[in-house]
């Protein structure tokens, strides 16, 4: 499936994944943030990367995975939105279709984040970073949002900085 393109509504959701992803970077975690949005345009949860304490699996939106199962009917999370400032790793991405949450709007590539790691010379994850489609591939999904391209640059080579001692 191709992504499609991004809205203006998106690109306001997608804001708020980046502060979110600002504040993980801040607080010394990898820079990543989601929210989740309902079908009538209401945020109903939203968390940020918490992978610095070792448990690798604290993705943002693999917890939007399991509130959403906790807190919302399948009816619910089909017509949610899933807003993220980078594209879904394949745990989150599978989390996200075994749960039936909707649509997923993402303001960076796993490609351009993989792009981005390799000319800093950093170490690869330990995951393939497979497209969303891949993984679920009945999953609506738009982006990247070249609109926040630089800032999200800008994050990441801030935790590659940090994480290695430079650039």
């Amino acid at each position: 499936m191709r992504p499609v393109a991004v809205s203006q509504d998106d690109l306001r959701h997608l804001a708020r994944c980046v502060e979110l992803a600002r504040e993980a970077l801040e607080a010394g975690d990898e820079p990543f943030g989601s929210v989740l949005v309902d079908g009538a345009g209401s945020v109903l949860f939203e968390d940020r990367n918490r992978v610095r304490d070792g448990d690798r699996t604290r993705h943002p939106e693999f917890e939007i995975a399991r509130w959403a199962a906790e807190h919302l009917t399948p009816d619910q999370r089909a017509d949610a939105t899933v807003y993220t400032s980078g594209e879904h790793c394949p745990m989150c991405a599978a989390a996200h279709g075994w749960v039936g949450l909707g649509r997923i709007v993402y303001a960076v590539s796993s490609a351009e984040l993989q792009s981005w790691r390799a000319q800093w010379g950093a170490p690869a994850g330990p995951v393939a970073p497979l497209p969303i489609a891949t993984v679920v591939p009945d999953a609506v999904v738009a982006g990247p949002a070249p609109e926040l391209t630089e800032v999200m640059r800008a994050l990441h080579r801030g935790s590659v900085t940090r994480a290695t001692g430079g650039v």
